[in-house]
């Protein structure tokens, strides 16, 4: 990269440096490839999407951003002034629908396969694809060190209010973005001896992970591939009781799911003092305009439990909702 050509540099946010490592460890898994993909009815206008693409690009610094750490004592994120747009169009219309879905699936497998070069911004890459005269498919793939969920939607709200702009010739009226390095700069601020000493007493007495005992057979030592997606659906009716119980109770969802999940690792480890890991959105409501922000902001948290059978279910998910709180 060229040096007129960068922005700024900046340490990365502990878990930006977590995913980093596992990127490192494991360049070929693809765990933290994302994809959204959408179909899109109606005329699209190319060029106003490109542009606005485009502007998003400008307005908001983390997607302009790589990583380096070769030959450093610590990762760095550097962000650049000016990249270029990796939006690829295709028309496929000539192409039977059979073997149009066939070629979106392969794509999809194949993006997640290639992965990126950490080191080089942009860490996304766009398709656009005309199935039919009025039909597209659109494929957003990126890497997870840029972007978490809560903020997916802040960018396409912002992809459509500038396409909509930039459709009828008008010049898109959007406030202006806190950068990512706020959020850095944050952190850095913060009191690391008193969040130490806090997860310290939080964590007494724990010198090992709680035993999944259901699963014997591993040896110990987990492989970069030892993870997999299942799928399952509860009812309505499970659901519909799920959703009453908490509203009578004063719980959340969550809370009920992280409880259900503590007894399940009390029972498979015969251990009454569990721990285990529950991602949080990590936006501090101490730092303004937190909620609108985007990039990384996700933890992951450890959440120790001790089951307490004297206590009634509703009782002792309270308090497991207070702790978490």
């Amino acid at each position: 990269m060229s040096n007129r050509n960068i922005q700024a540099i900046y340490q990365l946010s502990p878990m930006q440096k977590g995913m980093l490592f596992h990127s490192i460890y494991a360049p070929d898994s693809g765990v933290y490839v994302e994809q959204l993909s959408a179909n899109l009815r109606g005329q699209i206008d190319a060029p106003a999407f490109e542009k606005a693409w485009k502007r998003v690009m400008q307005r908001h610094m983390i997607l302009r951003t790589g990583f380096t750490w070769r030959n450093l004592d610590r990762m760095l994120q550097v962000v650049l002034k000016e990249v270029d747009l990796p939006l690829q169009q295709q028309d496929w219309r000539d192409m039977p629908a059979e073997e149009q879905q066939r070629r979106l699936s392969q794509l999809a497998a194949d993006q997640r396969r290639v992965g990126f070069d950490l080191a080089k911004a942009p860490l996304m890459r766009l398709h656009l694809i005309r199935l039919e005269d009025d039909l597209y498919h659109f494929l957003w793939i990126f890497h997870h060190l840029l972007l978490d969920g809560w903020s997916t939607p802040i960018l396409l709200t912002e992809v459509f209010v500038c396409y909509d702009s930039f459709s009828q010739g008008r010049e898109p009226m959007l406030p202006s973005a806190r950068p990512y390095q706020d959020y850095i700069r944050y952190l850095q601020r913060q009191d690391s001896s008193q969040a130490e000493a806090y997860w310290r007493r939080t964590l007494a007495g724990f010198t090992a992970p709680t035993p999944f005992w259901i699963d014997r057979a591993r040896s110990g030592q987990v492989a970069a591939e030892s993870y997999r997606y299942i799928h399952g659906r509860f009812g309505h009716d499970v659901s519909q009781r799920l959703q009453s119980m908490a509203r009578q109770q004063h719980l959340t969802i969550n809370t009920i799911v992280q409880g259900a999940w503590a007894l399940l690792l009390s029972r498979y480890s015969d251990e009454d003092d569990v721990l285990f890991g529950a991602t949080v959105s990590g936006r501090p409501a101490d730092l303004p305009g937190a909620e609108s922000m985007v990039g990384l902001f996700i933890n992951s948290l450890p959440v120790r439990t001790q089951i307490a059978p004297y206590l009634s279910i509703a009782e002792w998910l309270r308090q497991l909702q207070v702790q978490q709180a």
